[in-house]
């Protein structure tokens, strides 16, 4: 049990960090895959020692249904997701404790009424409307966008709306403001996605001015530690995912290094709450682009990362370390895949193994029982 409103906690989304096909992966086509399991066997040597410290192995065994021991340091298990889906806002929002007995819709290209929807009321012409990855769809379009100005459309495996544009040719404003009128349109889909870019023909770049244009989730644990005063900060991209509700202080950020940085900026201040955040570089720049090696770094410099934020946690403090769904480096396609996700638990010393749990929203019940407020009552008015 926490201190309520002076209980400090952090809650730290590994992005699509899994650990292990989920018990219905076969219907999403992702029976075998392993995000963490195939990166180990391609790289045994993996230098995450703190990682290992708090369960990694013992995490592994149970994602693949054998007894294992509790770790030196923490608690540890591993949580399957009840929601339809396998994309960033589905697990985030069950992580805040809302399940999706519908998916968000995926597309391959959006419908005409949509489309033109969108057009009429930004007063804009797109060109693209197609599936593809961030990259290809620059090569194969970036010219023309930048010769006729019209906004590219497209999406991906994912339920996302995107739409790029070269810095240059459109501003960000502008950008952000068809993104919103999409925003308005795009019933059911999870996601609109500004993608702005710049450079030229044979080397666009896209810019760390992405933003993401989320549906307003169903009431949450975050909602139910802003009604009791209790301050929610986001860090990386946890406001989009929630379009701002019950979210007090946003910190974006451009990779998981200044994720890092920001975390330990934050968390010097010793100020009480929840800390909310996500690195995304896992998922972005090495999940959908299969680059094994890149994903193995990533986690190499984020175990030095950790090493030294472990002797930052109080023995009071509440420390929760997930994933939002799986996307295996060594996968066919480029999208994610169905996964059960680690659970890294750090609290007053305990040390325990958790064993298999059902449902992400886990991480709310924690929170709703260390922050001592009741996830389930009404807003104050309602």
């Amino acid at each position: 049990m926490g201190m309520g409103m002076k209980a400090r906690s952090l809650v730290l989304v590994l992005d699509s960090v899994g650990i292990g096909h989920a018990p219905d992966a076969d219907a999403y086509g992702d029976a075998g895959a392993n995000t963490l399991g195939h990166i180990l066997r391609g790289h045994p040597d993996l230098k995450v020692p703190h990682l290992r410290r708090i369960g990694l192995e013992s995490a592994l065994a149970l994602a693949a249904g054998e007894p294992a021991a509790p770790p030196d340091y923490g608690t540890v298990g591993v949580l399957t997701e009840r929601s339809s889906g396998k994309d960033t806002t589905t697990g985030h929002w069950e992580i805040a404790g809302v399940v999706l007995t519908e998916p968000f819709r995926v597309y391959k290209s959006f419908p005409d009424e949509l489309v033109e929807a969108i057009e009429k009321a930004a007063e804009v012409d797109f060109i693209g409307n197609c599936a593809a990855s961030g990259t290809e769809i620059l090569d194969r379009l970036g010219e023309t966008h930048v010769r006729t100005g019209k906004p590219i459309l497209y999406t991906s495996a994912d339920s996302v709306l995107q739409i790029a544009a070269h810095e240059e040719v459109i501003s960000l404003e502008r950008l952000y403001g068809i993104c919103r009128i999409a925003r308005q349109n795009a019933t059911g889909i999870g996601r609109v996605i500004a993608r702005p870019f710049t450079g030229s023909p044979g080397a666009w770049t896209r810019t760390s001015n992405r933003h993401d244009f989320s549906l307003t989730p169903p009431r949450t644990i975050l909602n139910a530690l802003e009604d009791s005063r209790i301050p929610v900060t986001g860090i990386g991209k946890i406001s989009d995912i929630f379009a701002g509700s019950g979210i007090r202080d946003s910190y974006p950020t451009t990779s998981n290094a200044h994720g890092m940085e920001t975390i330990d900026r934050l968390w010097a201040d010793n100020r009480s709450g929840l800390y909310f955040a996500n690195f995304v570089d896992f998922d972005m720049l090495f999940g959908h682009r299969r680059d094994v090696a890149g994903y193995a770094r990533a986690l190499e410099e984020f175990d030095l990362w950790l090493g030294n934020f472990l002797g930052k946690i109080r023995d009071e403090d509440l420390v929760i370390i997930t994933a939002d769904h799986g996307n295996d480096p060594t996968w066919k396609g480029t999208d994610h895949t169905r996964e059960k996700v680690p659970y890294f638990e750090l609290h007053q010393s305990r040390t325990a193994s958790l064993g298999e749990i059902q449902g992400f929203g886990h991480v709310a019940s924690r929170l709703a029982d260390f922050f001592e407020v009741d996830q389930s009552a009404d807003r104050p008015g309602s």
